[in-house]
């Protein structure tokens, strides 16, 4: 039986520089009232935190991952595919891992009861699933394609359309939050949660790819987003808690 001290612990390759957004980002006003203001601390990892996740296909529902199908109806707008991998710093795939996607619907509004602005909810579209990688660390979902929507951090402000990812490492402290935008967004220029990211190549890995090859003929187009969860070419991560 291994000790305490037999136990190899993980090892995290520091993060690029440029990667990551600033905790306090005055263009993103909400973040001078949510950032840390004192040194973090960090807290040892026992057994908890460096055993994976109990996942498996039995946890799932059916139409998990397929947003169009979660009620009796359709819902209203463009409907796409999303595929992409999973993978380490090294490039190998994470297999069998939880990736979960939460977004708003077609008219840019989120199911959820802090969302008020006047654009009609979708009875058909609830903005949530959720599935596991295959073997080679890919997912796949049907969706609709998300909105934009205000949210009054400046004048006329709103946000590109966006997709939410959460995703799973080995663990469930390794869970991390990212954002999937899409090509050619006309509001790119004025978004500070997008351009807080010091880095340009960095900020171009939140933009999917369109994919020709994974379009439906008479059915929905295709978008392609990998998630790198370390290393040079690692995707952005977002803090929970400034989330919009």
């Amino acid at each position: 039986m291994a000790t305490p001290t037999d136990r190899r612990l993980p090892q995290y390759r520091p993060d690029p520089d440029g990667t990551h957004p600033p905790l306090d980002y005055a263009p993103y006003r909400s973040t001078a009232l949510r950032h840390p203001t004192q040194p973090l601390v960090l807290l040892p990892q026992m057994l908890t935190e460096v055993t994976g996740p109990l996942l498996g296909p039995g946890r799932l529902g059916e139409f998990d991952n397929d947003l169009t199908r979660q009620h009796a109806g359709e819902p209203q707008g463009q409907r796409i595919i999303v595929t992409g991998r999973l993978l380490d710093g090294d490039g190998r795939p994470i297999r069998n891992s939880l990736v979960e996607i939460w977004q708003a619907n077609a008219g840019g509004r989120y199911r959820h009861t802090g969302d008020r602005w006047p654009s009609p909810l979708d009875p058909n579209f609830d903005g949530l699933g959720r599935t596991l990688t295959d073997d080679d660390g890919r997912y796949e979902f049907t969706t609709i394609k998300p909105g934009a929507y205000p949210w009054k951090n400046h004048d006329n402000a709103w946000r590109p359309a966006h997709i939410h990812f959460s995703v799973f490492g080995t663990a469930f402290t390794q869970r991390l939050v990212t954002q999937m935008y899409f090509p050619d967004d006309p509001l790119f220029s004025q978004d500070p949660i997008f351009n807080s990211i010091p880095d340009e190549k960095a900020r171009q890995r939140m933009i999917s790819r369109f994919d020709l090859d994974r379009t439906e003929e008479e059915w929905a187009l295709a978008f392609q987003f990998d998630i790198v969860v370390r290393g040079r070419e690692q995707s952005v991560f977002e803090d929970e808690e400034e989330d919009e």
